[in-house]
């Protein structure tokens, strides 16, 4: 019985024709990103690092290419990510906090998400080209054509080392460098006399242990996001080879790529989140607002 809906029919096609492509995909994706030329520093996630800006670049430019009072279709599809998240951000950190920090919350999570996204196209991670020993013949590894910009360790790492330098500036902005040092090892409450003298070595060590957690922070923030896409581009690989005709090697991962399209979202959601966390923690002055 033919199929009554052509968008239907066409997917399953595409995803048939791109079977065999990805039964070349069958070695295990490479935990570093390689090289795709030995003459230019480029690797595959950079590539698709690339292509994840192009894409908010050409929709940014669309959504503002004809701004309208009463939006309608892209413009207010935009209006109402930009908002929302806004919004969000806004409820967590304050509208002072927001208004500082909303450049980049608000980029890093529209470009974690495109990447993540991007990823799951399919092809990507699983259309390379084998790498053959020189004397012998034999495959010795695989190397995609494009990888998943979040499943490189370099990328997550670069993004939490940048947050970092950024919440040191914000810190020290909100604080003031004596108020920054103060929130991290001055003693918290009204203590005097020969209590306080006893509380100034615990606040200590607690503070040592709070700049422990402050160098952590971006290390966690990078291995978690990585940690998850790669995880789970490796999943969906595995999963391919499951059917014994390469036709058929959708199948299996096929069901799994709505559970990505959900945890894209989220490792988005979250490692925004968490930054803004860290930044609310720092500047967080009880019951002072900014007016």
């Amino acid at each position: 019985m033919p199929f009554r809906r052509p968008i239907l029919a066409t997917l399953l096609a595409w995803l048939a024709c791109l079977a065999p492509a990805f039964a070349a995909g069958g070695h295990a994706l490479p935990l570093y990103a390689p090289r795709l030329s030995d003459y230019l520093p480029i690797n595959n996630s950079m590539i698709a690092v690339w292509i994840g800006v192009g894409i908010i670049v050409l929709f940014c430019r669309a959504a503002t290419k004809q701004m309208k009072l009463i939006p309608s279709g892209i413009q207010n599809f935009a209006e109402w990510a930009f908002e929302s998240l806004y919004g969000f951000l806004e409820s967590l950190l304050g509208e002072h906090l927001t208004k500082r920090t909303f450049w980049f919350l608000g980029s890093i999570f529209f470009f974690i998400l495109t990447v993540n996204y991007l990823a799951l196209v399919p092809g990507v991670g699983t259309m390379g080209w084998e790498m053959l020993d020189k004397e012998t013949g034999e495959v010795v590894g695989f190397t995609p054509l494009l990888r998943g910009g979040n499943a490189d360790l370099n990328m997550t790492a670069a993004m939490a080392l940048t947050f970092a330098l950024l919440w040191f500036y914000w810190a020290i902005g909100e604080n003031g460098f004596k108020g920054f040092m103060a929130h991290i090892f001055a003693p918290k409450g009204d203590f005097k006399g020969i209590m306080l003298i006893m509380m100034v070595p615990v606040f200590l060590f607690v503070g040592v242990l709070e700049v422990i957690s402050i160098l952590i922070r971006p290390v966690a923030l990078s291995f978690r996001l990585f940690g998850n896409i790669y995880g789970g581009e490796q999943t969906l690989e595995k999963l391919m080879l499951l059917m014994p005709s390469k036709y058929l090697h959708f199948l299996p991962a096929l069901p799994f790529y709505f559970v990505e399209l959900l945890v894209g979202f989220v490792q988005a959601l979250v490692f925004t989140l968490l930054c803004a966390i860290f930044l609310k923690l720092i500047c967080d002055h009880g019951d002072e607002e900014h007016h």
